[in-house]
This record gives structure tokens, sequence and C-alpha cells, in this order.
């Protein structure tokens, strides 16, 4: 991998080692300030609302004022508000904080998904994008132990130390990076007179649209794998093993993505692929009732996840016109943002109405629909798009004539 790819994957690691405060947020306001679990969610919900235009803006933001300054104003800007949650003394300073850190939490992955879209080949960007997830999981397997130590000590020490991995990779990545020219013509699509407008394209709505719900069936795991387990008369704290064994998964099958047969395998197949992986882990977690099985089902979806994370930035990728792949990818981010929101709604009204059996079993069915819609709907308008991308000397834009009003 050159260069620049290894110094993301080296900062993603460093400050996903850091980043175990949020989920302490609705604890740190009810257990300090006394507001009740309606409030302490509501607060979390506005943080998830304030990454939406975070992400867009950082996809601005990178062909204005370059990406190398985006990615540090939008880690120090991280910084600056968990900072500001570790020091507040009222709910309505943490309020503030927490919107103000949504405002900068995405602001760093546009610019640093584009930078990997540059540094590789078409053909590798499956692998370096893979490398990229990797290092958030291998991260997360290292932040739980943190978060477990400095969590029985002070609460508000996460968000402090949270802050300095935010800091030190700003840091890194500002001395590493090498500085870059902006360019206001990137705004605009090559070879016309037209601005670069990611919604118009009819190939990046469909994947943004199978984006969204794949991120809500992710998020949703997240919040109701523990929910779920309690049901099963489990302990609800044993979902951090489940997801360390996730994380590890991850990491460990990086190599399997350079196989031949898998690494061949066309983009939609193997989203294809990812999905039904999906849906036989969250079909297991159906009928699990004993810790290993919902081991054995989160291996399963585990692969699955791997599948897709790499595969769907490529697509993004390629779609983009020359110049424009920090406004896609912006653009499709946002499907993480709307998960974000959702999922806390759907998994515990769906648990408390449904329960457990109805809860997995329609995740799975909804995920085989994503397969099935991936061949049959998403392809088809995506493959016309990505081969004139490709063709040499082909911007990928459509005449003037034809294009969407």
């Amino acid at each position: 991998m050159p260069r620049t790819v290894r110094l993301l994957v080296a900062a993603r690691a460093i400050n996903r080692l850091g980043a175990f405060s949020l989920p302490f947020l609705t604890v740190l306001i009810s257990a300090d300030f006394g507001a009740s679990v309606t409030t302490a969610g509501l607060l979390s919900a506005a943080f998830g609302l304030a990454t939406i235009p975070s992400r867009l803006a950082g996809g601005r933001l990178a062909t204005r004022i370059g990406r190398r300054r985006t990615i540090v104003l939008g880690l120090t800007g991280c910084a600056a508000a968990q900072l500001g949650i570790a020091a507040a003394g009222s709910l309505v300073a943490v309020a503030v904080f927490a919107v103000l850190l949504g405002l900068f939490f995405e602001l760093y992955e546009p610019p640093s998904q584009a930078l990997i879209a540059d540094a590789v080949g078409p053909s590798e960007r499956v692998r370096a994008y893979g490398l990229f997830n990797a290092a958030l999981a291998a991260g997360g397997t290292g932040a739980g132990l943190i978060a477990a130590s400095l969590g029985r000590w002070d609460l508000r020490w996460l968000f402090v130390v949270d802050a300095a991995t935010c800091l030190l990779c700003a840091l890194a990545l500002r001395l590493a990076l090498p500085a870059e020219h902006t360019d206001r013509s990137a705004l605009r699509t090559p070879g016309t007179a037209e601005p670069v407008r990611p919604w118009r394209d009819r190939a990046l709505r469909a994947v943004f649209l199978s984006g969204t719900l794949f991120a809500l069936v992710t998020t949703q795991i997240t919040m109701g794998l523990p929910l779920t387990l309690a049901r099963r008369g489990l302990e609800p704290a044993d979902a951090g093993l489940l997801f360390t064994a996730s994380a590890v998964t991850v990491v460990a099958s990086q190599p399997a993505l350079r196989l031949r047969r898998l690494a061949s395998l066309p983009d939609s197949a193997a989203l294809a692929l990812g999905h039904v992986l999906l849906a036989i882990g969250l079909a297991g977690y159906a009928v699990a009732s004993a810790l290993p099985a919902f081991l054995a089902a989160t291996l399963v979806w585990t692969l699955g996840d791997v599948l897709i994370l790499g595969r769907v930035l490529t697509v993004v990728a390629d779609l983009a016109p020359r110049g424009g792949a920090d406004r896609y990818l912006a653009a499709y981010g946002i499907s993480w943002g709307i998960a974000t929101v959702v999922a806390p709604v759907t998994s515990t009204q769906l648990l408390a109405h449904v329960g457990v059996g109805a809860l997995w079993s329609g995740t799975a069915g909804l995920c085989l629909a994503l397969a099935a819609a991936q061949l049959l709907v998403v392809e088809p308008l995506v493959r016309p798009v990505r081969e004139r991308r490709a063709a040499p000397g082909g911007t990928g834009v459509a005449p003037r004539r034809t294009a969407p009003r």
C-alpha cells in the first residue's frame, strides 16, 4: 500500500483506540446531571443528527480548503468539543458541546476516503478500504479495555483521553500528509459547465438507498444485541465479548480479500454475497439461546460486513467524476448519520412489540431483499456509469442535452 494509505490506516487505529467516550455520553448525562433516560436519549439523537451536515461539510471543505486541512480541522474540533463535555458544569453546556461534537465528527471521513481512492488504482481499492475498516476494528479491541479501566474511575476522563487521541492524530497527519493546492475547478464536473452534484446521479442515489438500509442493519445490531442477550437470560455485558470477536474477525479476514476467487468477484456479486451472509448471521440471532450460538452467528454476519464495507466505498469512488470523490463519498456517508438516529428507535420498538425472534428474522429478510436489489436494481444503474468513467479519456459525464434537470 502507498505511504498515504499506511498513514491514514495507522492514524485511524490510534484515533479509534480513544474513541470509546460516545457510548458513555448518555450515562454521563444521567449520572452527573440527574437527567432522565429520555432526555439522555434525545441528546444522543441530537448528536446523530448533527453528523449529517458534518459529513456534507467534510466533502465541500475538502475541495475548498484542501483535504489535509479538513482532516486536521475535524480532529481538532472533535477534541475541543470532547474537552468541553469533560469540563461542562451544566446539562445545557453538555448539550451544546454534544451537538458541536456531531458537527465536527464526520469532517474527517470524506477527505480521508477520497485520499485512499486517489492513492491506489481501482483494482486495489477494495483491499485499501478493507485495511481502513480493519484499523477501526483493531483500535476498537483496545478501546473497550481502556474504557473499562477509566470508566470505573471517572467518566469524564474518557472524553479527555479521546480528545488527546484526536489531537495526536491531527498533529501526525498535519506533519505527514503532503500539502496540496486546492482547485476551485474541482467543484465542477470536468468537461461541462455544470457543478458536481452527487444527488443528480441516479446510480449514486440507488447505492445510497441500499447503503442506508445496510447502515441501519449494522447500527441496529449494535443497539439491539445487548437487549437481546438480556431477553434470552444472558448477561448484557457479554455483548462486549461478541463485538470484540467481531473486531478480531474483521482484522483476521483481511488476507482473504486477496484470494483470487474472492478478489475476482464482480462488486455486485460480492455485495450480494455479503448481504446473504448478514442474513444468515442475523437469522442465527433469532434462534440463538446460548452464548456459543450467538458467537457463531456474530462471526458469520461479520464476514458479510467485511465484504460489503470494502466494496461499497470502491463503487462510490468509481462513480465519482474526476475531482468529485470527496463530494460523492460525503453524500453516501450520510447513510450512517440517518442510521444513527433511526436505529435506536427501530431496535427498541421492535423488541418491545414483536420480540427477539421477529426483530432478527425481519432484519435477516431485509438483508436478503438487499441482496436481490443489488443484482436486479442497483447494478444495472451502476454498471454503465462505471464503464463510462473507466473509458480512456472519458469523464463519465453524459452529454449536456441528456443531463438530468
